[in-house]
């Protein structure tokens, strides 16, 4: 599943560039006895497999170093957003499980997970998704990943509020002209027009991301 998104566009050249790098680690190398299981029925009874402790712990222990930070993929998670990830964007080494079928054994989370991270409040088949949007969404936060470091300071959420819009030629389409501030050549009123663009979008689109102080702007 990660091999489309890992190996193109953006992701590919940072790897490349030695900016980032990505292993994937097959938990079945990982899992004692002939046939390498890596789940079981649950304790308890209920439908569904749960992924068992030995093969993500012994994974987990083998690729430890002091400066990991080992993640579970989970919805049970804290949500993902800007903030986190730029957070994680300063860290030094992720490992990310991948949760799968009804979930991991319990003792998991106890002794080998740092945090759990979900990217929404709704389920998936596996985690491999969840972990390529945390991936795709650090990576492009780490300094010269996406070539110009002023590419993500104006991006939605990164100042809290959604983009503001944005145009390029032709400048009149289907008889829709640009905004006249964005050919004005007047770079401060440019600014200001984009923040009162922002702010407006977010409280049309998700007022829920604006402070008190702002609502009633």
């Amino acid at each position: 599943m990660f091999e489309g998104p890992l190996t193109e566009s953006i992701l590919k050249r940072a790897q490349e560039r030695g900016l980032i790098k990505i292993l994937l680690h097959n938990l079945r190398d990982y899992a004692n006895g002939k046939h390498r299981i890596t789940d079981d029925r649950p304790f308890g009874g209920g439908p569904g497999m749960v992924m068992k402790p030995e093969p993500i712990i012994h994974c987990v222990e083998t690729l430890h170093t002091r400066e990991a930070r080992v993640i579970l993929l989970s919805p049970q998670g804290q949500k993902l957003n800007q903030t986190t990830l730029q957070q994680l964007s300063q860290e030094k080494h992720l490992i990310l499980i991948c949760g799968h079928y009804e979930g991991v054994d319990e003792r998991v989370r106890e002794l080998v997970v740092h945090e759990e991270i979900s990217i929404g409040d709704y389920v998936l088949t596996n985690g491999a998704l969840p972990a390529m949007v945390l991936v795709d969404g650090v990576a492009r936060l780490v300094p010269g990943v996406l070539g110009h470091e002023d590419s993500v300071q104006d991006e939605s959420f990164s100042h809290g509020l959604l983009e503001y819009p944005q145009y390029t030629r032709p400048a009149e389409f289907r008889g829709l002209q640009i905004p006249e501030v964005l050919v004005s050549g007047n770079h401060q009123e440019v600014a200001r027009w984009r923040q009162k663009m922002g702010k407006a979008r977010t409280k049309e689109r998700r007022p829920d991301l604006l402070d008190d102080s702002e609502s009633g702007f």
